[in-house]
């Protein structure tokens, strides 16, 4: 076989999608989740799930939650609930988009830290804007927001063609400075375009019926988390070590 017959049955070889293994674990809790909620438990056994699993910041202000270990593992929890269909399906659509090329730079257990802590980071934040609230907090928004932040501190650059092919799919190049990154006009495009539909959102709901799910604070909070706070979790792209021989 040829060199160049070979390239070609390399190349076609290769999915179409590099999702790797921590993302697909994630959207499928998320899915298990949705489709047990929506066609396995009763009226009941769901208002249990929510009770249990979702965000209430009630429960912190007026309920002692903040000395309940319980209360403190819904911050994490009510991050793989949705509220609807539209909602897990486009929440998972960015996960795969925003989550892969992160997941590949920084691994699975910086990945798993990640999201945790842009979830509870996203939970608090809306918190602090509605201390009082008896509305459920849900939905994976939050941590994603947090990728699209730690997108930005990479100037949405990825590894080239030739290590896709490999079944590379991460972002490449060193982290960038917060002051670098707020330079680059693709970085300041998307900025703008983000808070103004975040906005947006919070004020004129599209979907009431899963109002409870819209919460443009939680947003801002996993983003803000994603976009600082990625730097404690970065580690080197392969463009980094390539350079050193």
């Amino acid at each position: 076989m040829s060199p160049e017959n070979h390239l070609d049955r390399e190349q076609t070889s290769e999915p179409v999608f590099n999702i790797p293994g921590i993302i697909l674990v994630l959207i499928g809790i998320c899915v298990a989740a949705f489709l047990a909620q929506n066609y396995v438990l009763d009226d009941r056994q769901n208002l249990w799930v929510l009770m249990n699993f979702a965000f209430w910041p009630a429960r912190f202000s007026l309920g002692g939650g903040f000395g309940d270990p319980a209360a403190w593992l819904t911050a994490v929890t009510y991050s793989f609930l949705h509220g609807g269909f539209a909602h897990i399906a486009v929440n998972m659509v960015w996960l795969a988009a925003f989550g892969s090329p992160l997941a590949g730079r920084i691994g699975t257990a910086r990945m798993i830290i990640f999201w945790i802590a842009t979830a509870i980071a996203a939970a608090f934040t809306h918190y602090v804007i509605h201390p009082d609230s008896a509305m459920p907090l849900v939905g994976a928004s939050g941590s994603i927001s947090g990728m699209m932040g730690a997108a930005a501190r990479y100037g949405f650059r990825r590894v080239p063609d030739m290590l896709q092919q490999k079944g590379r799919s991460e972002f490449a190049g060193p982290l960038l400075p917060v002051g670098v990154a707020l330079t680059l006009r693709p970085v300041l495009v998307f900025l703008a375009v983000w808070f103004v539909i975040n906005m947006v959102t919070g004020l004129i709901s599209l979907a009431p019926t899963e109002s409870a799910a819209i919460a443009w604070e939680a947003h801002i909070g996993g983003f803000l988390v994603g976009f600082f706070g990625i730097a404690f979790l970065d580690r080197p792209s392969p463009l980094d070590e390539m350079r050193r021989y």
